[in-house]
């Protein structure tokens, strides 16, 4: 069941309600009304994953007309995602809603600053503070299930088969999560510190997965609530994206209507 927090509104009248939302920017709603629609997504993938992921969320939000670009993150460094992220804005042709899930939540507070960038959408996903250290306030919750057969060599870090399957793909299909691990990408394990948060800038929302054994859920809760994003719960583990694509597809339509 999926639960919408904190700011509520429908999605048909997400255009009308937005105005009015509590501590929106009086000058946003002001000008909402002039800007281009926002036809444009971005998907950016995190961590252990690459850009098939979003192969659920796709078709729906093209079904809804929008065009849609999954980066593929190289994973090696902060920087090098952030390039690849900015690669894929400079080919919209307009204002571009900017999605992350997991890790990608960094990627994109850090290239969220684009003047494209109309939105962003957080699904399960990090949502740093400029220059915050991320492993640091992890440690202020429990730690999720799946740090415990986190493997680490040559300058990366990856899951094993087992703690793919029962932690970070939870809620997925066995023979769908043995596809999304042999496309298991590792990450590099080079602090990804950001020196913006786009957030703090641009509208957001966020999608808090009440199963999850990656992030923890209050973790998710409190980056969400720290950003003021427009929150919505769902009975899902790390990747609601492929479990749940419907959900994450609507969040980003209202994204791309209120942004």
């Amino acid at each position: 069941m999926m639960v919408i927090s904190r700011r509520q509104f429908s999605f048909l009248g997400a255009g009308a309600a937005a105005a009015t939302l509590p501590g929106a920017p009086a000058a946003r709603a002001a000008t909402r009304g002039r800007r281009a629609a926002v036809r444009n997504v971005v998907l950016v993938h995190g961590a252990y994953a690459d850009g098939s992921s979003w192969a659920q969320v796709i078709p729906f939000l093209q079904a809804a007309g929008l065009n849609v670009i999954a980066v593929q993150n190289p994973l090696t460094s902060l920087a090098d995602d952030v390039a690849a992220t900015d690669f894929a804005l400079a080919r919209q042709d307009g204002p571009t809603v900017l999605v992350a899930h997991s890790y990608g939540g960094t990627v994109i507070s850090q290239a969220g600053l684009s003047p494209k960038v109309t939105g962003l959408v957080y699904v399960a996903a990090r949502a740093p503070e400029a220059g915050g250290d991320f492993t640091a306030l992890s440690a202020r919750f429990p730690t999720p299930p799946v740090n415990s057969d986190l493997i680490t060599k040559n300058g990366f870090k990856f899951l094993s088969r087992a703690a793919f399957l029962r932690d970070f793909a939870n809620g997925v299909p066995r023979k769908q999560a043995l596809e999304l691990y042999a496309a298991q990408g590792p990450l590099s394990t080079a602090p990804p510190t950001t020196s913006v948060a786009a957030w703090h800038e641009k509208p957001s929302w966020y999608v808090v997965s009440k199963d999850d054994r990656t992030i923890n859920p209050e973790l998710e809760r409190f980056m969400a609530k720290r950003m003021n994003a427009t929150t919505t719960e769902v009975a899902a583990g790390h990747l609601s994206l492929v479990t749940h694509p419907e959900v994450i597809g609507r969040v980003i339509l209202q994204a791309t209507a209120n942004s």
